[in-house]
């Protein structure tokens, strides 16, 4: 039976950087995924934004290793080359509640250690685009964009240039502990294949609950309730007006951060995401990631408040994209759950429950983290 020091389930961006952080220490590891390829669900579907880590609540893992992942990340992609771009985002407001909110926005960006936020004026606005509107605006210029499947692709990088192995179409059915880690059987392409593993690492996103299920001795009364948020984005095939990344003030114990715009590193304008969390019945039809045309209405309204001269005939269907989420329709702030110790915990085993945004920025130092678990386990 082959043995392996780490076995990381999901190749997701934080599963790739988990492992690119452990095969750098010298063990022997394997990141597996059920899909062909790295990255193909929530890590390929998003704003591709480098977040400056804002909106959390002070102490929370979220502003942790959002701000610490900030850093990291910036660092990285320039050592890496990997295509980013520090563009920044306007924060707007169109009301005296807006306006309200965004005065809570500074005051938590610096408990959080974001302290480099400024106020726009109205006369201001004009500077970064003549087509915003706006009532009062904050800047923050530590948010950018990253190419994130090149991004990808350099963590898959690292983890085989230091003798790790990536491998696809593998699922884990089951995992059994053992004595000093874990018997697991992968389906691999249709084969049943058995390893042993010295540790094993649950990132695997929106599967995350099903997988722990599947290893023996885990409480499945202690599992967190996931929740499956679907994110439409449409893009706009006009003239781009912004030359920063612009965001709504936020609304309380909102599902995400509203229909913002985002510019990818090719300059394409597209706006998203919209919240819809699944039913049971959606869930059967997980895999269906089309946008309906009924949602355009909505979205034109949403970004006229900011963008009233948007031209609703260049505004089209672009992707949409799953958040494995914590947080239930009606529920407050939910944190990232990082479970690999404590009274109920599997030597060996660590459990990452709902890694959603910004899992991007907080990559490399959530693959951190994961890495000195493992160090303080041995």
């Amino acid at each position: 039976m082959e043995k392996l020091d780490v076995i990381v389930v999901g190749a997701g961006v934080v599963g790739l950087a988990i492992a690119a952080k452990l095969s750098n220490t010298g063990r022997s590891l394997a990141v597996i995924d059920r899909r062909g390829g790295f990255g193909e669900e929530t890590s390929s579907r998003n704003s591709e934004v480098i977040h400056a880590g804002i909106y959390y609540p002070q102490h929370s893992l979220k502003a942790k290793f959002c701000v610490a992942g900030r850093h990291a990340l910036y660092e990285y992609c320039q050592r890496k080359g990997v295509p980013f771009s520090p563009i920044g985002k306007l924060i707007v407001a169109n009301s005296s509640v807006q306006e309200s909110a965004l005065h809570t926005v500074m005051e938590q960006a610096l408990k959080n250690g974001v302290d480099d936020l400024y106020w726009v004026s109205k006369q201001g606005f004009d500077s970064f685009s003549s087509e915003l509107s706006a009532s009062a605006a904050l800047l923050s210029p530590s948010t950018g964009i990253i190419d994130s499947h090149s991004y990808m692709s350099s963590l898959l990088a690292d983890i085989e240039l230091a003798g790790g192995i990536f491998a696809s179409h593998t699922e884990l059915v089951r995992a059994e502990p053992i004595s000093g880690g874990f018997i697991v059987w992968l389906n691999v392409d249709g084969d049943v294949v058995k390893m042993q593993c010295r540790h094993l690492i649950n990132s695997s996103g929106l599967s995350c609950t099903e997988v722990a299920r599947r290893i023996e001795g885990v409480g499945v009364s202690l599992l967190p309730e996931l929740y499956w948020c679907k994110g439409h984005y449409f893009n706009y095939s006009g003239v781009n007006p912004f030359t920063k990344l612009v965001y709504p003030a936020p609304e309380p114990n909102s599902a995400g951060l509203g229909i913002h715009a985002t510019i990818d590193m090719a300059g394409q304008l597209r706006f998203g995401p919209d919240a819809h969390y699944l039913s049971p019945q959606d869930l059967l039809n997980s895999q269906d990631y089309s946008i309906p045309i009924s949602l355009k209405e909505g979205f034109i309204a949403a970004i006229r408040r900011y963008y009233p001269n948007i031209d609703p005939e260049k505004l089209h269907p672009g992707c949409a994209g799953i958040r494995p989420k914590l947080q239930g329709p009606n529920d407050s702030f939910k944190d990232f759950q990082i479970q690999g110790e404590g009274e109920h915990h599997i030597d060996g085993l660590i459990n990452l429950f709902g890694i959603e945004s910004p899992g991007l920025t907080a990559s490399l130092a959530l693959g951190e983290y994961v890495a000195n678990m493992v160090k303080e386990s041995e």
